[in-house]
């Protein structure tokens, strides 16, 4: 067995005690993984891994935490930042378990999410949602099953009318080259953006 001989909060970070073992450093650990240590206590060659271990996982998780302060993240990009941190794929495995348990990472939520606020704020087609969310490393399957009931038609018109203003003095010719190029740019289908530069250009031609 191993005995604790000293134990000191670190000097950068009082949290976390520096862990002497028979008068040796041994390791660094957050107090809260172990609140229960104190000199003299026995530990065997297991327990001492065990403690490193779960201290590493619970730094992961912090550094996960703080990456998902700024906004939602999916559960790749939180892969890649981890690794990217050199931190172990068993590890990270196990971090991602915490956050789903806790509901603070869920790919079908983020996807759901992110197509409501480009209906809301920013139309695009379903083409350019789904390179948007593969990007942010959410899967195809749950892509395609978020986009199911978009409305593309409704969401082009959308995206039109917002470019209306810009459009409006046009020639019919120019109208419809910049209109089209511009819905193309942001993801609709042809037969769409076909109807739509047509419908729109009815709607400018009503207002004149």
């Amino acid at each position: 067995m191993l005995t604790i001989t000293k134990l000191e909060p670190q000097k950068k970070n009082p949290q976390r005690l520096n862990v002497y073992i028979d008068g040796e450093f041994a390791f660094g650990i957050s107090r809260a993984i172990a609140p229960w240590l104190s000199v003299g206590d026995q530990l065997s060659q297991q327990k001492v891994q065990d403690l490193k271990n779960n201290d590493l996982t619970e730094g992961a998780y912090q550094r996960a935490l703080n990456f998902l302060s700024y906004r939602s993240r999916s559960e790749q990009e939180i892969r890649l930042n981890l690794s990217k941190h050199e931190i172990p794929e068993e590890i990270n495995i196990e971090v991602l378990d915490k956050l789903r348990q806790s509901s603070l990472v869920d790919d079908r939520a983020l996807a759901s999410n992110w197509i409501e606020n480009r209906a809301q704020f920013k139309p695009r087609g379903k083409r350019a949602l789904t390179s948007e969310l593969i990007q942010k490393g959410v899967s195809r399957e749950i892509i395609e099953e978020e986009l199911k009931h978009v409305d593309e038609q409704e969401l082009a018109l959308r995206c039109a009318r917002g470019r209306i203003s810009r459009y409006q003095n046009l020639d019919q010719e120019n109208y419809h080259k910049k209109m089209y190029a511009y819905l193309n740019r942001r993801g609709f289908p042809y037969q769409i953006i076909k109807d739509t530069v047509q419908e729109i250009w009815q709607e400018i031609q009503m207002a004149s």
